[in-house]
């Protein structure tokens, strides 16, 4: 969701009054999620996977994944009851998955080269631990993003909106209160 809000914050400035990015990649970096689920997304192949078997494999490490997600802190008991496994396996949401895990890192390398014309507020959270995606990253994006303000939120991972959700509510009113609304007739390009 970073790249997709990054994307259009570039591309639509007028149209976007401030952005609050939670354990985003922002910067083409290999990752090994993105290259285990790459098969999926090739045509036929991925087809032949996601139907057959990768939704069992998928079934198989779901734990693991929820718990390396949240890591260090537990998967919160509202995410084990809310989310549906089945849904997420579902053919068409593999097929989603894994194409955005094979655009990723060209997506990352287009959009990063723009990050300093960025003039809106920026609240960028990250998780110390998390192990999806590095802190780095936000670390990186703060240093990239005039307007950029970063929270590292500690014993936090990937799943930060979870598991702090009144830090990431601050960072949300934080940059409502330094956005500036925009136009009327420019709030309405989003050609």
């Amino acid at each position: 969701g970073t790249l997709a809000a990054l994307a259009m914050a570039e591309r639509h400035p007028a149209g976007v009054a401030g952005l609050v990015l939670l354990s985003g990649y922002y910067f083409p970096a290999p990752r090994l999620d993105a290259l285990l689920v790459a098969p999926v997304a090739i045509p036929v192949l991925g087809d032949i996977l996601r139907y057959t078997i990768s939704p069992v494999f998928g079934w198989i490490n779901m734990p693991l994944v929820k718990r390396a997600m949240f890591a260090p802190a537990p998967v919160t008991e509202r995410f084990k009851r809310d989310y549906s496994t089945a849904l997420a396996l579902r053919p068409s949401q593999l097929r989603a998955t894994a194409s955005d895990g094979a655009l990723m890192m060209a997506d990352a390398k287009e959009l990063s080269a723009g990050y300093g014309a960025l003039s809106m507020p920026v609240a960028i959270v990250a998780g110390n631990g998390d192990k999806v995606v590095s802190p780095d990253h936000a670390e990186r994006l703060r240093g990239a993003v005039p307007e950029g303000k970063l929270r590292i939120v500690e014993g936090a991972g990937h799943m930060v909106h979870h598991v702090a959700t009144e830090q990431v509510v601050e960072a949300i009113e934080d940059v409502a209160g330094r956005s500036k609304p925009a136009s009327p007739d420019q709030a309405g390009d989003h050609r």
